[in-house]
C-alpha cells in the first residue's frame, strides 16, 4: 500500500455536528468513537466528546476529534483543505454544500490559469479551495 496523506481536523465540542455536515456533503461512511468508548475520559465532560472521526467517501477521507478542555486548542488559517477534478456539476455542487452557512471568500471564476477557482469558508471555519480543471486541448 502508498501511502496516503488525510486531513485531521481539529475542533472544540462539535466535531460531532461538523462531521455530520461533511458526510451530508459528500456522503459516504462516518465512524465515529467517543472518548469514553476508548476509555480516555479524563472527567465527566468529556465522555461524549468524539475522540476519533473518519469519513470515507469516493476517495476522499477525513478525519476529527474534540480537543478537551483541558488540552490546548488554537484554530488557525494556515490551512485549507483543496478539492480538484474534472467534473464540474459535481465540484459545483460541492461547493456550493461547503460554502453554505459558510462565507464565500472567492466566487467559483475562470482563473488566470484557465480553470474555474473559488475558495469558501465552512461553517465550521475551514477554508476549502475548489479547481475545476479546463481540461487539455488535444
Amino acid at each position: 500500500m502508498s501511502t496516503v496523506l488525510n486531513p485531521y481536523l481539529n475542533f472544540r465540542g462539535n466535531t460531532r455536528q461538523a462531521m455530520e455536515f461533511y458526510r451530508s456533503v459528500f456522503g459516504g461512511e462516518l465512524r465515529m468513537q467517543t472518548y469514553k468508548e476508548f476509555g480516555a475520559s479524563q472527567s465527566p465532560s468529556e465522555d461524549d466528546q468524539i475522540m476519533h472521526a473518519q469519513l470515507d467517501a469516493n476517495g476522499i477521507m477525513l478525519m476529527a476529534a474534540d480537543v478537551p478542555e483541558r488540552m490546548e486548542y488554537n484554530p488557525g488559517n494556515n490551512f485549507s483543505l483543496s478539492l480538484s477534478g474534472e467534473d464540474e456539476s459535481q465540484l459545483r455542487g460541492l461547493y456550493d454544500k461547503l460554502a453554505d452557512g459558510g462565507t464565500v471568500t472567492m466566487p467559483l471564476a475562470k482563473a488566470a490559469w484557465g480553470d474555474t477557482f473559488g475558495m469558501c469558508l465552512d461553517r465550521f471555519g475551514v477554508s476549502w479551495l475548489v479547481n475545476i480543471n479546463a481540461g487539455v486541448a488535444a
